[in-house]
């Protein structure tokens, strides 16, 4: 691997990784803290959307983060050709 192409997925990799972070902090600081009342005007199986984010919204948006980064990882590593089979 040249050293231009190492440098351009690190570049990816912390792209991808700070835009993970971002999505998570929205979600759960955002949603959970900051936007409670708004969001606690709408339902959502019951509960107050609020609520849910603060409770168990954040905790799923994770997981979910968990498993995109997962996958464009694999992506990026098939690109660069550092894909382990």
């Amino acid at each position: 691997m040249t050293p231009e192409n190492r440098a351009a997925y690190w570049r990816a990799n912390l792209q991808l990784v700070f835009g993970c972070l971002v999505l998570w902090f929205v979600c759960s600081y955002g949603f959970g803290i900051l936007l409670v009342d708004v969001l606690n005007s709408v339902r959502f199986g019951g509960f107050r959307l609020g609520f849910w984010f603060a409770q168990q919204g954040s905790i799923y948006i994770f997981v979910g983060v968990i498993f995109f980064y997962a996958w464009r990882m694999n992506k990026l590593d098939q690109k660069y050709g550092v894909r382990e089979d």
